[in-house]
This record gives structure tokens, sequence and C-alpha cells, in this order.
């Protein structure tokens, strides 16, 4: 499939029956959808889970995206619902992200290699402690922050994908970082360090 085709062109060839358009769809954007995800849940089944189903909606829908709004945005909207309906099923049982086992390999902290062993323990010990103090914002300052820090969304993008007033993203993100500071500094990190 080309590359130059936009998101748009894909939504528009496979809502006229074009398989291969949607799979194209799926592949350009299956790792940014898994990461967001896992940002969100923390838990790579869960992750995997809430990507899949992103796509099957985002397939079943086609013929109701209207391009008022980016692809992606329209993507990441789907995934941020898809990952509110797996946490609202998740406290309905009384669980919490806290209380889910730690994976190791998450792609959403990932660095590049350190150069020494000590440095490599180091660097997954500060992302272990950054996912557990994102896991513990609400949801509607998780979202904003992971969709900002982690997928780097534009204030614009964000407030599309979560269909919020601009002031409301910026607002809720400061709130944020705020909490997250001070989660950090309770876990005894330096919000500078990460």
């Amino acid at each position: 499939m080309d590359t130059a085709t936009s998101d748009e062109q894909l939504v528009e060839r496979a809502v006229a029956g074009d398989a291969d358009a949607f799979g194209e769809i799926v592949r350009r954007w299956e790792r940014r959808i898994y990461a967001l995800a896992y940002g969100i849940l923390g838990r790579e089944e869960d992750a995997r889970d809430a990507a899949q189903e992103t796509f099957i909606n985002a397939f079943r829908n086609l013929s109701n995206f209207r391009g008022e709004a980016k692809v992606s945005s329209w993507l990441h909207r789907i995934a941020v619902n898809q990952c509110i309906t797996r946490q609202r099923r998740a406290s309905v049982r009384s669980e919490t992200s806290l209380e889910y086992e730690q994976e190791e390999g998450g792609q959403q902290f990932a660095t590049p290699p350190a150069s020494s062993p000590l440095k490599q323990a180091e660097g997954r010990e500060r992302r272990e402690v950054v996912r557990k103090a994102v896991s513990t914002l609400p949801m509607e300052l998780r979202e904003v922050i992971v969709l900002k820090e982690f997928e780097d969304l534009t204030f614009q993008e964000i407030a599309d994908t979560l269909q919020i007033p601009l002031s409301t993203v910026k607002s809720r993100l400061y709130t944020a970082l705020k909490q997250l500071r001070m989660k950090l500094e309770k876990y005894g990190m330096e919000a500078a360090r990460v």
C-alpha cells in the first residue's frame, strides 16, 4: 500500500469495500494504539485486548467517520473509551491498577540502553515508579498525561480526541503533572529525574 496515501483516503477506500485499506490503517496505528492503552491500563494483556477492540470498533463504525477530525484522533478516542470501559469493569470487580502484578517489557516507558547494568537497573526502577504513579491518577488525568507526555499529541489533538475544550486539557494536564510530582516525591523520586 502506498505510504503517501492519507489515513482519510484509506478510510474512504475501506468504506468502499477495500479490505486491504483498513489493514493498512491497522498497520500504521497498531503500535501507537497499543502504547496508549498500555500507558492507561498498565498491563500488556489488557492493552492488547483494548487495542484489538479499538480496531474492531473502528471497522464496525467506518461508515460513521465523517472526517471532521483526523483518523488518528478518532482512533485515539475509541482507544481511550475502550480503556475507560476496561477500568470500569475492573472497578466493578473491586480491582485497581495497583493490584495488578508488575509486568516487564512495557514499551511505553522504554529508554535507550544504558551503559552499565547498574544504570539499566536504575532506569527500570525509575520507569516502574513512574508507571505506578501514573496508574494511581484519576482516569481523566491519566488519559491526558498519557496522550501528552507519552503519545506526544498536541493540546488541540488531545482536545479533539477526548472531545473536551482546549482549556480543560491544559488544566487537567497541569493538575496531573502536579499530582504526579507529589506522588513521585512520595516514592522518593525527584520529579526532575523523570
